[in-house]
């Protein structure tokens, strides 16, 4: 919010694009995040979740009026400017002018756009170990001038020659050793590690690993956002997770965050987006997908994919995307891949 500048004028709409555009006008006006919207509103006794703001101002129609109130006193506006909103907007309704605009968005999510999610794909690991580099090169005998200096350096006998296809052969042998122990590394998928026994999925306080790494899901302490990345297991992250079953098979990831309290992952604007970012929110929006299927892969198990169910974009899983060595990658809704790439978890008992 800029000081001395005047909230958006919703009397100026003629439409309910023209509308929309002065909701969005008036977020961008406030300077606040999502959560932050839904944080103010909470605190003024209305009840205003995140992903159905985004959800209200990427869509074509009218949002109900008590959902323009929440937002409108979120933002900061005045109780007397508050009214003019509230009577616009009923103008427009009983005009009938909220119909589907020219510009009709096709299911874009305005969470997605934030400059603040794509602040969680900057900070990354340098990629890739540092490589060996050539020790120094042998000195072999006779190559140094003689006592008098002047007779230059002694030709190799056949000593010598031997003694240089010897050393050539093992440094050969050791390059070969070398690329092994790299394609174990990579196969492998962490180093110095033995290879985990999955942990199934079951009802409690679960610490959720990506398989094969030493990788865990949370969130960045102090962003606003709720998108999920791995990170180092070792540093104990937040929020804290927990599995819940809610019948058939099904399964809800909650989550227990020191400063925004309970929440649930999910998948923001029902799975519409194909890419849409796995995330921390509030329970219970109806437009989020919030369930999951937790199914085994391979035989023997290696890990458990972790499926939206019910989302708007069939055949995707929930995947670690971006440098999947790197901590920090951040976590979305991805097609299901044959080899299950950086979408098989492990759901380690917490005691």
């Amino acid at each position: 919010m800029t000081p001395g500048e005047h909230a958006p004028d919703p009397r100026e709409a003629r439409s309910a694009a023209e509308f929309l555009a002065c909701l969005q006008a008036l977020k961008d006006w406030s300077g606040l995040t999502y959560r932050e919207l839904s944080a103010h509103a909470e605190a003024r006794g209305d009840v205003l979740p995140r992903s159905t703001v985004a959800n209200m101002l990427s869509r074509p129609t009218l949002p109900r009026e008590e959902l323009l109130t929440a937002f409108v006193r979120a933002c900061g506006v005045a109780p007397g400017e508050l009214a003019d909103w509230q009577t616009v907007r009923k103008e427009l309704a009983v005009r009938g002018v909220y119909g589907p605009g020219p510009a009709e968005a096709a299911g874009g999510d305005g969470d997605g756009g934030e400059a603040e999610d794509t602040f969680a794909d900057r900070t990354e690991d340098p990629g890739g170990d540092p490589g060996e580099g050539p020790g120094p090169a042998p000195v072999w005998p006779g190559a140094a001038e003689g006592p008098g200096g002047g007779a230059g350096p002694a030709r190799p006998g056949p000593r010598s020659r031997i003694r240089r296809g010897l050393v050539a052969a093992v440094a050969l042998a050791g390059l070969v050793l070398a690329g092994i122990s790299v394609v174990a590394f990579l196969k492998d998928g962490h180093a110095g590690h033995p290879p985990r026994t999955p942990t199934a999925p079951a009802a409690g306080d679960v610490r959720i690993r990506v398989t094969g790494t030493e990788f865990c899901l949370g969130e960045r302490r102090g962003a606003r956002t709720g998108q999920i990345h791995q990170l180092p297991c070792a540093a104990e992250g937040v929020p804290r997770y927990s599995l819940a079953e809610v019948g058939g098979g099904r399964w809800r990831i909650v989550s227990d965050h020191p400063d925004f309290g309970p929440g649930c992952s999910g998948i923001p604007s029902g799975g519409r987006i194909p890419d849409a970012a796995y995330e921390d929110s509030e329970c219970g929006d109806p437009t989020r997908v919030e369930s999951f299927a937790l199914e085994a892969y391979g035989t023997p198990v290696e890990g458990y994919r972790i499926v939206p169910v019910d989302s708007a974009t069939p055949g995707s899983c929930v995947t670690v995307v971006g440098d999947r060595s790197a901590a920090w990658a951040r976590l979305a809704q991805a097609p299901c891949a044959p080899d299950a790439a950086g979408q098989l978890f492990d759901f380690d008992r917490r005691d």
